[in-house]
């Protein structure tokens, strides 16, 4: 007995040991941020330096895109033929933003909500908007002022809020910068005051931020990303762009305050998880392939998430303009798209070889869309997520081409290429086994060409007109 109890009394004793150890690793952590904020406060402090904003980086001069072209023969011969492609680099996905430090949660004897819209949801945070700070003026004095009233725990539990929905949604840096914006529009009374907010909620997320103030005195929350995005001013603050965001005509000098935040990150433009919005389906729409009928489905869209696409930047690596349909191909089909669409494919694809599948997923594709210029429709070039081509009535070469890379990757369980041509985007797909047709050999890998906009046309065959000798190709490997 007596062993049984000392054997209890030393577990006691080291769970209060671990106790009070985690207790003052917090209690670090908690001074640390509060150390790093109240250093930051005294930069805010100091004066912000005038930057002249550059050029924004313009969206290439769509080069025409060809008609499609229809195959008329139903029994082409095919042969084998090397192209030799140039790959495009694309880097290594980049590590998330995420809070230096555990943001401690303020217990409160009355608690305080807003409803924050967000694509359909409301979205419940704690806050007391009365108690909310606001600025005196927009000098650096003030906004400091304001900064050191935020830092004082009233944005905590509105803080634990938003990493939940950043979680339970599985937010992209899009999405969570959008949620933190209209966070600070709901909280706060005046423009200025928005813009401190937000720079604040996504400082303390581990977004790389900068406060800005234009020659008005208007004040700007400036954001780093990992990519180059198109049409939206910038300022280079110690060899990192900022863009500006949401107020694309306030160019110029800004006065910027260029001190950075511990392990602070560039926000991420790719989406490597399907973002989770509140559903509002859209009217069934019926897809069926004209080679294969039995290749059909009755498909759904979430309205919130094509409002949400709607706001989405265009971007590129590398400063390649090539690289910008890499960001609409690599994003995870949502859950209402991928429930109404993938059992009904994955049924007529049952028993069949990879070759088999790929051919009717390219028919499916190549004849259930209805195609159209960019500019008829849109008024210029824009490029479609794979829900898009299925929510809209018209689409284009690229749009099709990224449909269908997803297609074949997620039901066929293939890698899958980019093929880009001048004015024209095609695939090409990695079989298991050597499948005969235009092929090029990437990484030592081979991709056979597959067209979804060259109608009819079976795996293995350049649509007409193309140069294969300028064509570049992006490898879109599975998750």
């Amino acid at each position: 007995m007596s062993a049984t109890l000392s054997a209890q009394t030393s577990g006691s004793d080291m769970m209060k040991e671990f106790e009070k150890f985690r207790s003052e690793m917090y209690s670090n952590y908690k001074n640390y941020l509060g150390e790093v904020n109240a250093k930051y406060e005294q930069f805010l402090r100091s004066a912000w330096k005038g930057f002249q904003a550059e050029e924004p980086i313009p969206e290439p001069e769509p080069v025409p895109e060809p008609e499609p072209v229809v195959m008329q023969d139903r029994a082409p011969i095919i042969e084998d033929k090397k192209i030799e492609a140039t790959p495009v680099v694309i880097p290594k996905p980049a590590p998330a933003p995420k809070p230096v430090v555990k943001v401690e949660e303020v217990p409160v004897t009355v608690e305080a909500n807003v409803t924050v819209p967000f694509y359909g949801a409301k979205v419940k945070v704690r806050f007391d908007k009365n108690a909310s700070p606001r600025l005196s003026a927009t000098n650096e004095d003030a906004v400091a002022d304001m900064w050191h009233q935020l830092c004082g725990g009233c944005c905590n539990n509105m803080l634990k809020d938003l990493f939940e929905q950043r979680s339970k949604r599985d937010l992209s840096d899009w999405a969570y910068y959008e949620l933190c914006g209209k966070t600070a529009e709901v909280v706060t009374s005046t423009k200025n005051d928005k813009e401190v907010m937000t720079a604040f909620l996504l400082c303390q997320s581990g977004f790389k931020v900068k406060m800005g103030r234009d020659a008005n005195g208007g004040l700007h929350t400036l954001v780093a990303t990992n990519s180059s995005i198109f049409d939206r001013p910038y300022w280079v603050v110690g060899g990192t762009p900022f863009f500006l965001l949401d107020d694309i005509n306030k160019a110029g000098q800004m006065f910027i305050m260029q001190a950075d935040f511990p392990e602070e990150k560039a926000m991420r433009l790719e989406m490597t998880a399907a973002n989770r919005f509140d559903l509002a389906a859209s009217p069934d729409r019926l897809l069926i392939s004209e080679r294969y009928p039995n290749v059909k489905a009755t498909v759904r869209t979430n309205k919130n998430l094509i409002d949400f696409y709607n706001t989405y930047p265009t971007s590129v690596c590398n400063d390649d303009p090539m690289t910008r349909w890499w960001f609409y191909a690599m994003s995870p089909m949502d859950d209402e798209s991928r429930k109404t669409l993938y059992p009904s494919l994955k049924s007529a694809l049952d028993g069949l070889s990879e070759k088999e599948k790929v051919e009717r997923l390219l028919n499916f594709v190549q004849t259930a869309f209805v195609y159209e210029y960019d500019d008829k429709v849109w008024g210029g070039d824009r490029a479609f997520f794979a829900e898009e081509t299925l929510h809209y009535p018209y689409c284009d070469c690229e749009d099709r081409s990224i449909l269908f890379s997803r297609l074949v990757r997620d039901l066929v369980g293939l890698d899958v290429a980019l093929v880009l041509y001048p004015g024209h985007l095609a695939t090409a797909v990695a079989f298991p086994n050597n499948v005969t047709g235009d092929y090029m050999v990437i990484n030592g890998r081979r991709f056979t060409v597959c067209d979804p906009t060259f109608i009819n046309a079976p795996v293995g065959m350049t649509m007409t007109g193309m140069d294969n000798s300028k064509a570049k190709v992006i490898v879109l490997n599975r998750p």
